[in-house]
């Protein structure tokens, strides 16, 4: 089923988590576009919550991102110190509120411990070998990401997400090099 809208067609967002020798980071790039049009190069895409204890990441619909974000930092506060069961509480609510089903994003979360991707389809993943990515240049990101972590064991969580956010920003037209970089 297609589903059509008198909306344009926004893309531009890549979101890479990356965690090595127990630091975790979170970057984003700024790019939004409107069909073959870049609208806003220097968004930021990558938030703190809980008093600096999690990352999070978005993906999508900004305001639909934001909500979840919102939703997201109540249940950490009925939650606190468990991310996976925040997630996993966000993503039951996401699936069952007629409202939040209908939103359009994706959540990279992180905390000192965990890197999670939350989707609408009631996904909580967590990758394998440290590293997660979300949006349009998600997949470069994340190809490249893995590759620094298995060939530079030299380069940090931080140099490892802003060389795979440059390679994606070089494959992925909706991807920009305007990084917000955050740290755990």
């Amino acid at each position: 089923m297609t589903q059509t809208s008198s909306f344009p067609d926004w893309h531009g967002t890549t979101i890479l988590a990356v965690r090595k020798n127990g630091r975790t980071v979170i970057a984003g790039d700024g790019q939004v576009s409107m069909g073959p049009t870049i609208v806003k190069g220097a968004a930021r895409k990558v938030r703190t919550l809980a008093g600096g204890k999690v990352l999070a990441g978005f993906a999508g619909a900004t305001a639909d991102a934001l909500t979840l974000i919102e939703r997201l930092e109540a249940k950490l506060e009925q939650y606190p110190d468990q991310l996976a069961r925040a997630c996993v509480e966000l993503a039951k609510d996401w699936r069952t509120d007629r409202y939040l089903r209908r939103l359009e994003a994706m959540l990279l979360v992180a905390d000192k411990d965990t890197i999670l991707t939350v989707t609408g389809v009631g996904d909580v993943l967590e990758p394998e070998y440290g590293v997660a990515a979300v949006g349009s240049g998600g997949n470069y990101a994340l190809a490249a990401a893995r590759a620094l972590i298995d060939v530079h064991t030299e380069m940090d969580a931080e140099q490892i997400a802003r060389k795979a956010m440059q390679i994606a920003a070089d494959i992925c037209v909706y991807t920009n090099g305007n990084l917000t970089i955050e740290s755990l």
